[in-house]
Protein backbone atom coordinates (compact mmCIF):
# COMPACT_ATOMS: atom_id res chain seq x y z
CA UNK A 1 0.00 0.00 0.00
CA UNK A 2 1.61 3.31 -1.01
CA UNK A 3 1.98 6.07 1.59
CA UNK A 4 -1.39 7.72 2.07
CA UNK A 5 -2.87 10.95 3.32
CA UNK A 6 -6.40 11.62 4.67
CA UNK A 7 -8.69 13.98 2.76
CA UNK A 8 -12.30 15.06 3.18
CA UNK A 9 -13.65 14.37 -0.27
CA UNK A 10 -16.96 14.28 -2.14
CA UNK A 11 -17.88 11.19 -4.16
CA UNK A 12 -17.85 13.02 -7.49
CA UNK A 13 -14.52 14.58 -6.54
CA UNK A 14 -13.11 11.14 -5.70
CA UNK A 15 -14.17 9.94 -9.14
CA UNK A 16 -12.38 12.82 -10.87
CA UNK A 17 -9.24 12.53 -8.74
CA UNK A 18 -9.15 8.75 -9.19
CA UNK A 19 -9.40 9.15 -12.96
CA UNK A 20 -6.52 11.64 -13.01
CA UNK A 21 -4.40 9.42 -10.76
CA UNK A 22 -5.08 6.54 -13.16
CA UNK A 23 -3.70 8.55 -16.06
CA UNK A 24 -6.85 10.02 -17.61
CA UNK A 25 -5.87 13.11 -19.58
CA UNK A 26 -8.94 13.71 -21.75
CA UNK A 27 -12.49 14.51 -20.68
CA UNK A 28 -15.42 15.40 -22.91
CA UNK A 29 -18.84 15.93 -21.41
CA UNK A 30 -21.93 18.02 -20.91
CA UNK A 31 -23.03 19.29 -17.46
CA UNK A 32 -25.93 17.44 -15.88
CA UNK A 33 -27.10 17.04 -12.27
CA UNK A 34 -25.97 15.17 -10.21
CA UNK A 35 -22.65 14.53 -12.03
CA UNK A 36 -21.61 18.12 -12.81
CA UNK A 37 -18.88 18.32 -10.16
CA UNK A 38 -16.87 15.69 -12.05
CA UNK A 39 -16.80 17.92 -15.13
CA UNK A 40 -16.01 21.01 -13.05
CA UNK A 41 -13.02 19.36 -11.38
CA UNK A 42 -11.71 17.91 -14.64
CA UNK A 43 -12.06 21.32 -16.30
CA UNK A 44 -9.88 22.85 -13.60
CA UNK A 45 -7.32 20.06 -13.17
CA UNK A 46 -6.65 18.64 -16.63
CA UNK A 47 -5.15 21.80 -18.21
CA UNK A 48 -2.76 22.05 -15.24
CA UNK A 49 -1.25 18.63 -16.02
CA UNK A 50 -1.18 18.76 -19.80
CA UNK A 51 -4.62 17.21 -20.28
CA UNK A 52 -7.61 18.31 -22.33
CA UNK A 53 -11.14 19.20 -21.20
CA UNK A 54 -13.86 19.84 -23.79
CA UNK A 55 -17.48 20.72 -23.06
CA UNK A 56 -19.35 19.26 -26.00
CA UNK A 57 -22.71 20.33 -27.35
CA UNK A 58 -24.45 17.21 -26.01
CA UNK A 59 -23.87 13.73 -24.61
CA UNK A 60 -23.83 12.07 -28.03
CA UNK A 61 -20.91 14.23 -29.11
CA UNK A 62 -19.22 13.73 -25.73
CA UNK A 63 -19.17 9.98 -26.19
CA UNK A 64 -17.85 10.33 -29.73
CA UNK A 65 -15.08 12.65 -28.52
CA UNK A 66 -13.76 10.28 -25.84
CA UNK A 67 -13.76 7.44 -28.38
CA UNK A 68 -11.71 9.53 -30.79
CA UNK A 69 -9.25 10.62 -28.12
CA UNK A 70 -8.85 7.03 -26.96
CA UNK A 71 -8.02 5.84 -30.48
CA UNK A 72 -5.46 8.63 -30.49
CA UNK A 73 -3.73 7.14 -27.44
CA UNK A 74 -5.20 9.05 -24.46
CA UNK A 75 -6.88 7.62 -21.40
CA UNK A 76 -10.39 9.09 -21.41
CA UNK A 77 -13.46 9.58 -19.23
CA UNK A 78 -16.90 11.12 -19.58
CA UNK A 79 -19.62 11.60 -16.96
CA UNK A 80 -23.37 12.09 -17.08
CA UNK A 81 -26.67 11.13 -15.45
CA UNK A 82 -29.67 9.12 -16.67
CA UNK A 83 -30.93 11.30 -19.55
CA UNK A 84 -27.41 11.79 -20.90
CA UNK A 85 -26.57 8.11 -20.37
CA UNK A 86 -29.48 7.25 -22.68
CA UNK A 87 -27.97 9.45 -25.38
CA UNK A 88 -24.56 7.81 -25.06
CA UNK A 89 -25.79 4.30 -25.79
CA UNK A 90 -25.29 4.17 -29.56
CA UNK A 91 -21.68 5.32 -29.38
CA UNK A 92 -21.13 3.09 -26.35
CA UNK A 93 -22.08 0.13 -28.53
CA UNK A 94 -19.62 1.33 -31.17
CA UNK A 95 -16.81 1.43 -28.59
CA UNK A 96 -17.67 -2.09 -27.45
CA UNK A 97 -17.62 -3.47 -30.98
CA UNK A 98 -14.45 -1.62 -32.00
CA UNK A 99 -12.82 -2.46 -28.62
CA UNK A 100 -11.98 1.13 -27.74
CA UNK A 101 -11.25 1.75 -24.04
CA UNK A 102 -12.98 4.53 -22.13
CA UNK A 103 -14.77 5.02 -18.80
CA UNK A 104 -18.36 6.26 -18.66
CA UNK A 105 -19.67 7.56 -15.32
CA UNK A 106 -23.43 7.60 -14.71
CA UNK A 107 -24.43 9.32 -11.46
CA UNK A 108 -28.00 8.04 -11.25
CA UNK A 109 -31.04 10.17 -10.46
CA UNK A 110 -34.74 9.46 -10.56
CA UNK A 111 -36.30 8.87 -13.96
CA UNK A 112 -37.51 8.22 -16.54
CA UNK A 113 -37.02 11.45 -18.52
CA UNK A 114 -36.10 14.46 -16.41
CA UNK A 115 -37.46 12.76 -13.28
CA UNK A 116 -36.23 14.29 -10.04
CA UNK A 117 -32.72 15.58 -10.81
CA UNK A 118 -31.58 15.80 -7.16
CA UNK A 119 -33.10 12.57 -5.80
CA UNK A 120 -31.21 9.25 -5.47
CA UNK A 121 -32.15 6.24 -7.55
CA UNK A 122 -30.78 2.93 -8.74
CA UNK A 123 -32.97 2.84 -11.81
CA UNK A 124 -30.20 2.54 -14.44
CA UNK A 125 -29.00 -0.93 -13.45
CA UNK A 126 -30.53 -2.74 -16.41
CA UNK A 127 -29.78 0.14 -18.77
CA UNK A 128 -26.11 -0.11 -17.84
CA UNK A 129 -26.19 -3.78 -18.87
CA UNK A 130 -28.49 -3.69 -21.90
CA UNK A 131 -28.76 -0.01 -22.84
CA UNK A 132 -26.97 -0.45 -26.13
CA UNK A 133 -28.32 -3.09 -28.50
CA UNK A 134 -26.81 -6.44 -29.35
CA UNK A 135 -25.43 -9.35 -27.35
CA UNK A 136 -22.57 -7.31 -25.93
CA UNK A 137 -20.48 -7.67 -22.76
CA UNK A 138 -19.97 -4.82 -20.30
CA UNK A 139 -18.22 -4.11 -16.99
CA UNK A 140 -20.14 -2.03 -14.44
CA UNK A 141 -18.87 -0.96 -11.01
CA UNK A 142 -21.19 0.40 -8.29
CA UNK A 143 -19.34 2.03 -5.36
CA UNK A 144 -20.92 2.31 -1.92
CA UNK A 145 -18.62 4.98 -0.49
CA UNK A 146 -16.32 7.83 -1.44
CA UNK A 147 -13.38 5.51 -0.76
CA UNK A 148 -14.73 2.86 -3.13
CA UNK A 149 -15.46 5.51 -5.75
CA UNK A 150 -11.81 6.56 -5.81
CA UNK A 151 -10.34 3.08 -6.06
CA UNK A 152 -12.99 1.64 -8.37
CA UNK A 153 -12.45 4.53 -10.78
CA UNK A 154 -8.77 3.59 -10.92
CA UNK A 155 -9.74 -0.06 -11.47
CA UNK A 156 -12.17 0.99 -14.20
CA UNK A 157 -9.51 2.95 -16.08
CA UNK A 158 -6.94 0.16 -15.78
CA UNK A 159 -9.34 -2.60 -16.82
CA UNK A 160 -10.63 -0.52 -19.68
CA UNK A 161 -7.11 -0.18 -21.03
CA UNK A 162 -6.07 -3.75 -20.34
CA UNK A 163 -9.15 -5.32 -21.91
CA UNK A 164 -9.80 -2.64 -24.57
CA UNK A 165 -13.28 -2.40 -23.20
CA UNK A 166 -15.58 0.45 -22.09
CA UNK A 167 -16.22 0.33 -18.35
CA UNK A 168 -19.16 1.99 -16.60
CA UNK A 169 -19.02 3.58 -13.16
CA UNK A 170 -22.61 3.48 -11.86
CA UNK A 171 -22.77 5.93 -8.98
CA UNK A 172 -25.93 7.43 -7.49
CA UNK A 173 -26.79 10.88 -6.19
CA UNK A 174 -26.05 9.95 -2.58
CA UNK A 175 -22.56 8.58 -3.27
CA UNK A 176 -21.82 11.35 -5.76
CA UNK A 177 -22.63 14.18 -3.33
CA UNK A 178 -21.73 12.83 0.11
CA UNK A 179 -18.41 13.68 1.78
CA UNK A 180 -16.20 11.28 3.74
CA UNK A 181 -12.63 10.99 4.91
CA UNK A 182 -10.63 9.11 2.30
CA UNK A 183 -7.07 7.80 2.47
CA UNK A 184 -5.46 8.23 -0.93
CA UNK A 185 -1.84 7.80 -2.04
CA UNK A 186 0.54 10.73 -1.93
CA UNK A 187 0.99 12.34 -5.35
CA UNK A 188 3.21 10.27 -7.61
CA UNK A 189 3.20 7.18 -5.39
CA UNK A 190 0.22 5.37 -6.82
CA UNK A 191 1.05 2.29 -8.86
CA UNK A 192 -1.15 2.49 -11.94
CA UNK A 193 -1.15 -0.36 -14.41
CA UNK A 194 0.57 0.82 -17.56
CA UNK A 195 -0.53 -0.07 -21.06
CA UNK A 196 1.90 -2.27 -22.95
CA UNK A 197 3.97 -0.51 -25.58
CA UNK A 198 5.27 -3.76 -26.99
CA UNK A 199 3.64 -4.67 -30.30
CA UNK A 200 4.39 -8.11 -31.79
CA UNK A 201 5.71 -8.28 -35.34
CA UNK A 202 2.60 -10.16 -36.49
CA UNK A 203 0.26 -7.75 -34.66
CA UNK A 204 -3.41 -7.98 -35.52
CA UNK A 205 -5.71 -5.41 -33.87
CA UNK A 206 -8.44 -8.02 -33.25
CA UNK A 207 -6.46 -11.23 -32.96
CA UNK A 208 -8.75 -14.16 -32.27
CA UNK A 209 -6.03 -15.77 -30.13
CA UNK A 210 -6.39 -13.24 -27.36
CA UNK A 211 -5.82 -9.70 -26.17
CA UNK A 212 -3.71 -7.40 -28.29
CA UNK A 213 -2.60 -3.89 -27.36
CA UNK A 214 -4.36 -0.91 -28.86
CA UNK A 215 -1.87 0.95 -31.04
CA UNK A 216 -2.81 4.64 -31.32
CA UNK A 217 -3.43 5.94 -34.80
CA UNK A 218 -0.30 7.46 -36.32
CA UNK A 219 2.12 5.18 -34.47
CA UNK A 220 3.25 2.94 -37.31
CA UNK A 221 0.43 0.41 -37.65
CA UNK A 222 -2.46 0.69 -40.08
CA UNK A 223 -5.79 -0.88 -39.22
CA UNK A 224 -9.48 -0.35 -39.85
CA UNK A 225 -11.97 0.71 -37.15
CA UNK A 226 -15.64 -0.02 -37.73
CA UNK A 227 -18.86 -0.78 -35.88
CA UNK A 228 -19.50 -3.63 -38.30
CA UNK A 229 -18.44 -7.17 -37.54
CA UNK A 230 -14.86 -7.40 -38.72
CA UNK A 231 -11.92 -9.72 -39.27
CA UNK A 232 -8.66 -9.70 -37.31
CA UNK A 233 -7.52 -6.56 -39.11
CA UNK A 234 -10.76 -4.65 -38.54
CA UNK A 235 -12.17 -4.94 -42.04
CA UNK A 236 -15.93 -5.59 -42.31
CA UNK A 237 -17.07 -9.15 -42.85
CA UNK A 238 -20.33 -11.04 -43.07
CA UNK A 239 -18.70 -14.46 -42.93
CA UNK A 240 -20.62 -16.44 -40.27
CA UNK A 241 -17.49 -18.05 -38.83
CA UNK A 242 -15.69 -14.73 -38.41
CA UNK A 243 -18.80 -13.04 -37.03
CA UNK A 244 -19.10 -15.75 -34.37
CA UNK A 245 -15.42 -15.51 -33.52
CA UNK A 246 -15.62 -11.73 -33.20
CA UNK A 247 -18.49 -11.87 -30.69
CA UNK A 248 -16.82 -14.69 -28.77
CA UNK A 249 -13.70 -12.54 -28.53
CA UNK A 250 -15.66 -9.74 -26.86
CA UNK A 251 -17.07 -12.07 -24.22
CA UNK A 252 -14.07 -14.36 -23.73
CA UNK A 253 -11.75 -11.62 -22.52
CA UNK A 254 -14.15 -10.78 -19.68
CA UNK A 255 -14.50 -14.47 -18.81
CA UNK A 256 -10.71 -14.88 -18.73
CA UNK A 257 -10.24 -12.02 -16.28
CA UNK A 258 -13.39 -12.69 -14.26
CA UNK A 259 -11.64 -12.88 -10.89
CA UNK A 260 -10.02 -9.51 -11.52
CA UNK A 261 -13.32 -7.92 -12.59
CA UNK A 262 -15.80 -9.35 -10.05
CA UNK A 263 -15.44 -7.52 -6.74
CA UNK A 264 -17.66 -8.27 -3.73
CA UNK A 265 -17.42 -8.02 0.05
CA UNK A 266 -19.10 -10.12 2.74
CA UNK A 267 -19.55 -9.13 6.40
CA UNK A 268 -21.55 -10.78 9.16
CA UNK A 269 -22.27 -14.26 10.53
CA UNK A 270 -20.23 -17.20 9.26
CA UNK A 271 -23.38 -19.30 9.04
CA UNK A 272 -26.16 -16.81 8.24
CA UNK A 273 -29.81 -17.70 7.95
CA UNK A 274 -30.71 -14.36 6.35
CA UNK A 275 -28.45 -12.47 3.96
CA UNK A 276 -28.71 -9.05 2.36
CA UNK A 277 -27.45 -8.54 -1.21
CA UNK A 278 -27.20 -4.98 -2.38
CA UNK A 279 -25.02 -2.31 -4.02
CA UNK A 280 -24.37 1.43 -4.19
CA UNK A 281 -25.77 3.74 -1.53
CA UNK A 282 -28.17 1.06 -0.26
CA UNK A 283 -25.15 -0.85 1.08
CA UNK A 284 -24.79 1.84 3.72
CA UNK A 285 -28.18 1.17 5.30
CA UNK A 286 -27.68 -2.59 4.97
CA UNK A 287 -24.24 -2.41 6.61
CA UNK A 288 -25.63 -0.48 9.59
CA UNK A 289 -28.27 -3.20 10.07
CA UNK A 290 -25.82 -6.09 9.88
CA UNK A 291 -23.33 -4.46 12.25
CA UNK A 292 -26.03 -4.06 14.86
CA UNK A 293 -27.68 -7.43 14.24
CA UNK A 294 -24.49 -9.46 14.24
CA UNK A 295 -21.90 -7.62 16.30
CA UNK A 296 -24.31 -6.50 19.04
CA UNK A 297 -26.94 -9.23 19.05
CA UNK A 298 -25.09 -12.13 17.37
CA UNK A 299 -27.98 -12.79 15.02
CA UNK A 300 -27.32 -15.07 12.00
CA UNK A 301 -27.34 -12.24 9.46
CA UNK A 302 -24.86 -11.33 6.70
CA UNK A 303 -24.36 -8.82 3.92
CA UNK A 304 -22.90 -9.42 0.48
CA UNK A 305 -22.19 -6.03 -1.09
CA UNK A 306 -21.55 -5.92 -4.81
CA UNK A 307 -18.93 -3.52 -6.09
CA UNK A 308 -19.26 -5.21 -9.50
CA UNK A 309 -22.81 -5.67 -10.72
CA UNK A 310 -21.99 -6.58 -14.34
CA UNK A 311 -20.78 -9.15 -15.19
CA UNK A 312 -23.12 -10.42 -12.51
CA UNK A 313 -21.40 -12.18 -9.56
CA UNK A 314 -23.18 -15.46 -10.25
CA UNK A 315 -20.77 -17.74 -8.37
CA UNK A 316 -20.94 -15.63 -5.24
CA UNK A 317 -24.75 -15.67 -5.25
CA UNK A 318 -24.82 -19.42 -5.89
CA UNK A 319 -22.52 -20.01 -2.91
CA UNK A 320 -24.53 -17.70 -0.65
CA UNK A 321 -27.83 -19.33 -1.59
CA UNK A 322 -26.49 -22.70 -0.39
CA UNK A 323 -25.83 -21.21 3.04
CA UNK A 324 -28.96 -19.21 3.85
CA UNK A 325 -32.72 -19.59 4.03
CA UNK A 326 -33.54 -16.11 2.74
CA UNK A 327 -31.80 -13.51 0.58
CA UNK A 328 -33.20 -9.96 0.84
CA UNK A 329 -32.36 -7.58 -2.03
CA UNK A 330 -32.89 -3.88 -1.15
CA UNK A 331 -32.88 -1.55 -4.19
CA UNK A 332 -33.91 2.03 -4.98
CA UNK A 333 -36.07 0.93 -7.90
CA UNK A 334 -39.04 -1.33 -8.58
CA UNK A 335 -36.80 -4.37 -8.77
CA UNK A 336 -33.91 -4.76 -11.22
CA UNK A 337 -30.97 -6.75 -9.88
CA UNK A 338 -33.24 -8.95 -7.76
CA UNK A 339 -34.16 -10.97 -10.87
CA UNK A 340 -30.51 -11.93 -11.38
CA UNK A 341 -30.18 -12.88 -7.71
CA UNK A 342 -33.25 -15.06 -8.01
CA UNK A 343 -31.94 -16.68 -11.19
CA UNK A 344 -28.64 -17.74 -9.64
CA UNK A 345 -30.07 -18.63 -6.26
CA UNK A 346 -31.97 -21.21 -8.33
CA UNK A 347 -34.51 -22.06 -5.63
CA UNK A 348 -31.92 -22.94 -2.99
CA UNK A 349 -32.92 -19.88 -0.94
CA UNK A 350 -36.00 -17.71 -0.96
CA UNK A 351 -35.29 -14.35 -2.62
CA UNK A 352 -37.22 -11.34 -1.28
CA UNK A 353 -37.15 -7.93 -3.00
CA UNK A 354 -37.32 -4.77 -0.93
CA UNK A 355 -37.89 -1.70 -3.07
CA UNK A 356 -38.19 2.02 -2.55
CA UNK A 357 -38.63 4.48 -5.42
CA UNK A 358 -39.94 7.73 -3.97
CA UNK A 359 -36.65 9.62 -4.06
CA UNK A 360 -35.64 8.72 -0.49
CA UNK A 361 -33.14 6.24 0.93
CA UNK A 362 -34.09 2.83 2.28
CA UNK A 363 -33.70 3.23 6.05
CA UNK A 364 -31.91 0.75 8.34
CA UNK A 365 -35.04 0.35 10.47
CA UNK A 366 -37.01 -0.72 7.41
CA UNK A 367 -34.48 -3.44 6.64
CA UNK A 368 -34.34 -4.50 10.30
CA UNK A 369 -38.10 -4.94 10.41
CA UNK A 370 -38.00 -7.17 7.34
CA UNK A 371 -35.15 -9.29 8.72
CA UNK A 372 -37.05 -9.68 11.98
CA UNK A 373 -39.98 -11.27 10.18
CA UNK A 374 -37.75 -14.01 8.76
CA UNK A 375 -35.88 -14.68 12.01
CA UNK A 376 -38.96 -14.74 14.25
Amino acid sequence: MPETKPLLMQGNEACAVGAIDAGVRFYAGYPITPSTEIAEIMAARLPEIGGVFIQMEDEIASMAAVIGASIGGMRTLTATSGPGFSLKQENLGYAIMAEIPTVVVDVQRMGPSTGVPTAPSQGDVMQSRWGTHGDHPIIVFSPASVYETYYLTIAAVNLSQKLRQPVIMLLDEVIGHMREKVMIPESGKLLVEKSSNEVPADWKPYDEKGLTPLVPFGFGHYYHVTGLYHDQYGFPTGDPLQVERALDRLHDKLDKYRDEIILTNYIGHKEPRVALVTYGCTVRSARAVVKKAYWQNRLPVGLLSLQTIWPFPAREIEALAKQVDVIIVPELNRGQLVGEVERYAAGQAKVVPFNRYDGEMILPDQISDLIGRWLS
